[in-house]
């Protein structure tokens, strides 16, 4: 007898987010339960070739067998390096003023 048990599964775009609470047999992957959510239909950008999962924010394999209480999250590609917008972010700063030019950190207020 396959005893089921309870996951998450979770998929967010900008302004739109789906959080399901599902029932799935024991010893379902996590490919399974994301095929089998259906989730894909509503949202047909989710490619599991592209798409990066998890559980519960830790990356994982599609084959990984899921656990009960397990959170399942499909995440996107990201739009921008995270690097190189903390390096623009930072140029922007020591432009303003609001950063040491040599230390990248706050300027003193006493050196002068």
């Amino acid at each position: 007898m396959i005893n089921n048990i309870k996951v998450e599964l979770v998929y967010g775009l900008p302004q739109q987010q789906t959080l399901l609470s599902l029932e799935v047999p024991e010893g379902n992957t996590v490919e399974q339960v994301i095929v089998n959510s259906k989730i894909k239909d509503k949202y047909t950008d989710i490619d599991l070739t592209v798409n990066k999962v998890g559980i519960w924010n830790k990356t994982c394999k599609l084959q990984d067998i899921v656990k009960d209480g397990d959170r399942i999250e499909i995440y996107r590609p990201l739009i921008a390096d995270p690097k190189e917008v903390r390096k623009r972010r930072a140029e922007k700063a020591i432009e303003e003023g609001r950063a040491d030019k040599v230390t990248g950190g706050r300027p003193n207020p006493r050196k002068k």
